[in-house]
């Protein structure tokens, strides 16, 4: 993964040394500059992806944060060099046709595309720096989510669901605290974890989830796997390793959870992705349980609750979209997902997708705050 990672983009730095010091005809010593710079963040990129899948994240983390960072610019800059070439092309064509002089019109050619081409680095940039400084700060949202089989001594209970944490290349353990210490400010009644909490190994990122240990909720603590648990790792020993820190991992399985002499169903199954033997299994989950008890999923993709509208899930909580992080990414989100963020419907399964704490790749989000979503459950 790592080298075909850095095949792919060696050869976006390559066209983007095509559109930005040749088609500007930049001169020396910029282009020099230039050029160096991409070659820098090309190789800084590559850290960042290999760190903690081998790089240690303690030593290779600054590096990694700055190649990641990198990789948002280069989202921005494709868009708006593509937007560029294209304009520039359709001169050229234009030019060819005049029977005119045509040094002159060439030369104005040539400023416009250095003026565009400006424009484009920098507002990449800027979009950038607001991403870090967006995605720094996740904040606490509330919504309040009215369902009609809740039982009524659930009424009023407060949900906070966390998911997409991603720690390791650039982020570590004090992230993980401080969206701790978001939760517990909220003093939810159960806490609901929807999987992609790292990014690595365990043997290498253990450490940065020890945290997680200090989070206090009555009716308890629940996680699932999403697919990042699996890229770099085997998913089990990370849920082992989720256990070791005091969440109770559902995998394919349901615990009743009792208030006030109502029961409900916590169901939990693993990443739509999952490989074998991880396949996630909601019908196995339910098997034997009561039809008539209020069921409350969580599974780590919104896709997952096409099924769990078929099987009688109440509500399902979940996570992996980020809310499409990274503008325009929101809109790709619905070709796979039937949700994107905040409270839905899918089918007869009421459906709240949180955009995650942090982010994926890129330290970076534009258009999609980060967010612990406090879930208040209501009957009616």
């Amino acid at each position: 993964m790592i080298v075909f990672f850095a095949v792919f983009l060696a050869l976006i730095t390559f066209w983007l040394h095509r559109r930005l010091v040749r088609a500007t005809a930049l001169e020396r010593p910029w282009s020099v500059i230039a050029d160096a710079l991409l070659v820098v963040f090309w190789a800084l990129a590559v850290v960042g992806i290999a760190t903690g899948r081998g790089l240690n994240p303690s030593t290779f983390r600054p590096l990694a944060w700055l190649g990641l960072t990198w990789l948002a610019t280069v989202l921005y800059l494709a868009l708006g060099l593509a937007v560029v070439g294209i304009g520039a092309f359709i001169w050229r064509l234009v030019l060819r046709r005049s029977p005119n002089e045509l040094a002159e019109p060439r030369r104005r050619r040539l400023q416009a595309i250095r003026v565009a081409t400006a424009a484009v680095a920098v507002t990449s940039v800027a979009l950038t720096a607001y991403g870090v400084v967006e995605a720094a700060d996740p904040r606490v949202t509330h919504t309040e989510i009215r369902l009609a089989d809740l039982p009524e001594s659930f009424d009023g209970t407060r949900v906070a669901l966390i998911s997409d944490l991603h720690v390791g290349p650039a982020r570590d353990a004090d992230f993980t605290r401080r969206v701790v210490d978001l939760v517990n400010a909220q003093r939810p009644d159960l806490i609901a974890i929807a999987g992609d909490l790292t990014d690595g190994t365990v043997a290498e990122l253990s450490g940065d989830l020890a945290p997680l240990t200090a989070l206090r909720a009555p009716l308890g603590v629940f996680g699932v796997s999403g697919n990042h648990e699996f890229y770099s790792d085997d998913g089990g020993r990370w849920l082992d390793e989720w256990e070791r820190v005091g969440v109770t991992t559902l995998r394919n399985q349901r615990v009743a959870v009792s208030r006030a002499g109502a029961t409900i169903d916590v169901v939990g199954i693993h990443d739509y992705s999952a490989p074998e033997p991880y396949r996630p299994d909601l019908a196995g989950a339910l098997a034997g349980s009561d039809p008539q008890r209020f069921r409350l999923l969580l599974a780590h993709e919104p896709r997952q609750a096409l099924q769990a509208s078929d099987l009688g899930v109440d509500l399902q909580l979940s996570g992996h979209t980020h809310g499409g992080q990274i503008w325009p990414i929101r809109y790709l989100v619905p070709l796979q997902q039937p949700s994107v963020e905040g409270l839905d419907r899918v089918g007869e399964t009421t459906l709240y997708t949180t955009r995650g704490a942090g982010a994926w790749g890129p330290p970076v989000r534009v258009g999609a705050p980060p967010e612990v979503a406090i879930l208040t459950l209501r009957r009616g």
